[in-house]
């Protein structure tokens, strides 16, 4: 099993970017529409089409979520994978058309360094279309798509992916991109706030520091203004209701609390997207729900420290280090 949330079966994500600008869109796609819902916890997002995501609505089904870069006009990212599904005949049937449905978030990254002059240009628009017809299997993580220009506090944040197993055999994956107010990672260390979760030295292995550093808890954040943001996707391959992944991405929002610190506060957009491929075998009891969120949230923090530790620096004057180039070695 792949240790992307493309190992969950019917669905691909796909990248594209501006190493000019500095900012990145990435685009999953379902195979066929799946359910899918939302949960906010941060308390400044950035959201198109999210509640149509809620369980009281009346769409049910998605055709693609999207994560972007470039605040509030990355919103356009999603019409970009809006019209690159169109034109390959997906979409929600209105009589004799059809309309997408492709929900997203956007990420603050507009004071990384790169240039911003795009002008009148609707690039994420671009960008949008691209990382749609890019999607695939297997993908990059760090900086890559949405995550080429995150950051967190004090170590530059990235794109992460994460999958695992139930004990009864259903699949569970997160997408993340880390543009986190906080830190990932233990005071001035290099270790993982997410630790305890990690599977195969997916992230350096290093485990919990030894001893506990001083400054382990000290309060540190990137700045006083919304610049903030981390945006995930978990997916399931369980048959799940609509009010049932609504649960999940609640849930899944645990996995931020393991790996970040703060997480949720006034200044984040902190959100989940949750989906429901529904290509498992069987049902899933509710046991199996309630460990699939488990799950989840597990895959969540462990995407958000593959994110910080796969990333790169931005090549801009001021930028912040990257976890390798800050630790490794060391």
């Amino acid at each position: 099993m792949k240790n992307l949330i493309t190992g969950v079966a019917g669905l691909r994500v796909g990248h594209a970017q501006d190493e000019r600008l500095g900012s990145g869109v990435t685009a999953l796609l379902f195979d066929t529409p799946a359910i899918a819902s939302i949960a906010v916890h941060g308390g400044a997002p950035g959201l198109r089409d999210a509640a149509l995501l809620e369980p009281s609505m009346t769409i049910e089904r998605v055709d693609a979520l999207v994560i972007s870069g470039g605040s509030v006009y990355g919103l356009d990212a999603m019409g970009g994978v809006a019209a690159f599904l169109r034109e390959n005949g997906r979409g929600y049937t209105v009589r004799d058309i059809k309309v997408p449905i492709v929900p997203g978030a956007i990420l603050f990254d507009l004071l990384n360094g790169g240039d911003k002059s795009f002008g009148r240009e609707p690039v994420y628009w671009h960008l949008g279309y691209r990382a749609a017809a890019e999607a695939k299997d297997d993908f990059a993580l760090g900086s890559a798509g949405a995550g080429l220009g995150a950051t967190t506090a004090d170590l530059k944040g990235g794109l992460g992916s994460a999958c695992d197993a139930t004990s009864g055999g259903f699949r569970v994956g997160a997408l993340v991109a880390v543009n986190a107010l906080g830190r990932a990672t233990i005071g001035e260390g290099p270790h993982f706030w997410a630790a305890p979760y990690e599977k195969n030295s997916e992230y350096g292995g290093l485990g919990w520091p030894a001893p506990w550093p001083a400054d382990a808890l000290n309060f540190r954040i990137k700045g006083d203004a919304p610049e903030n943001t981390t945006i995930a996707i978990v997916a399931t391959d369980a048959a799940l209701t609509k009010p049932e992944a609504k649960r999940l991405a609640i849930m899944a929002h645990d996995g931020m609390a393991r790996a970040l610190r703060p997480s949720h506060a006034c200044f984040d957009g902190d959100t989940v997207f949750s989906a429901a491929t529904g290509t498992a075998k069987k049902l899933p009891s509710t046991r199996d729900r309630i460990e699939i969120g488990l799950a989840a949230a597990d895959c969540l923090a462990r995407a958000i420290a593959r994110a910080v530790y796969e990333a790169l620096p931005l090549p801009f004057p001021g930028a912040l280090p990257s976890w390798r180039g800050k630790f490794e070695g060391r």
